[in-house]
């Protein structure tokens, strides 16, 4: 074999520069990781939304990723419709044997303006930027010199050296949200974002000029409701990033169980989401009050399928968002950009 260190090397940052970002089938219980002027988009001045996703089990060592987003939203002041939001969003990737990982620590700031006194219509803008480390794990791996005889032996130390395992940079998100409603009954929002405008560099070795490709978003909801308990919610987006595009997509209908007030409501909630060329997704939803709880599962239609046999991973999502005792809550507007 020639030169494993650079292949390894070079590998490793193509993984990082070319392949998708972080992506969750239940992509809209993370608005920031879609749009940064999503930030702020729901009913409550507080929320809280943890996600867990592995992936690729059936084929080789799990994909694993975390993400956890907090938002907070603030009236501009007593007599305004408008609003400021903000976020913080962290997200932990582990892939392969390398344990090639990337963890992200992104604040956010967005700013909701209300476009008309009678109307629940809104223009957001959201900014998204902070620290990225990329690193990856050489003692998981083996070489060619640890073969003897055509044999690998665990016990046979490598000659190859690492002088950099890690690398940190700045990563930084805009996104631009119009959010109204046709009736009481049909609200609706569309929007675009643009990722990695910091073009940050993510070669290991440092003497690689290899950049984070940028990369395009267009956002889209729907939410439609029938009768007092229920209601069908669509979502959409469409990504390209380098040479790469895809488009995800699906709908939930919602059924409130419990509809004391608009504040508190036990619904369920199921569907089905599909990622172009890629996954059939089942989900499954529970809304208890506060908190909310859902569930997918990736049946993997690419062309990997013979080897997965249409398994492709679970994700779990878990939610909480309230009202806050602060003088400049929204619990006492009569407009707030609470998309859905």
């Amino acid at each position: 074999m020639k030169n494993i260190l650079t292949i390894i090397i070079i590998l490793s940052a193509v993984i990082s520069a070319n392949a998708q970002d972080v992506n969750f089938s239940q992509f809209y219980e993370l608005p920031m990781l879609r749009n940064p002027a999503l930030a702020g988009s729901y009913k409550g001045d507080f929320r809280a939304t943890a996600a867990y996703r592995q992936q690729w089990a059936s084929v080789t060592v799990p994909y694993t990723t975390q993400a956890l987003g907090v938002e907070m939203k603030f009236a501009a002041g007593q007599q305004s419709d408008n609003y400021f939001s903000l976020g913080l969003q962290m997200t932990n990737d582990v892939a392969g044997d390398s344990k090639m990982g990337r963890t992200q620590l992104l604040p956010v700031i967005a700013f909701h303006k209300s476009l008309g006194a009678e109307s629940d219509t809104y223009l957001s803008l959201g900014v998204m930027g902070g620290p990225v480390q990329s690193r990856f794990d050489p003692s998981k791996l083996t070489f060619n010199d640890q073969f003897i005889n055509g044999s690998y032996d665990p016990t046979n130390a490598t000659l190859q050296t690492f002088k950099n395992t890690n690398v940190t940079y700045i990563d930084g998100a805009v996104g631009l949200v119009l959010s109204s409603s046709l009736s009481e009954n049909f609200k609706y929002y569309l929007g675009g974002s643009y990722f990695h405008f910091t073009k940050p560099k993510v070669a290991f070795n440092k003497n690689n000029n290899i950049f984070l490709p940028e990369k395009i978003m267009v956002n889209a909801g729907i939410a439609a409701s029938f009768s007092d308990d229920n209601e069908l919610i669509i979502y959409t987006d469409y990504y390209k990033q380098g040479d790469r595009a895809q488009m995800q997509g699906g709908f939930m209908y919602k059924h409130n169980l419990v509809n004391d007030d608009e504040d508190n409501i036990v619904s369920i909630s199921g569907g089905a989401f599909l990622r172009w060329n890629d996954a059939v997704i089942p989900v499954v939803k529970l809304d208890y009050y506060k908190f909310g709880i859902g569930f997918t599962y990736d049946a993997n239609v690419s062309k990997l399928q013979s080897a997965s046999h249409l398994r492709g991973g679970f994700e779990t999502t878990l939610s909480y968002r309230n009202y806050l005792n602060i003088r400049n809550s929204s619990l006492d507007k009569t407009r707030c950009p609470g998309i859905f």
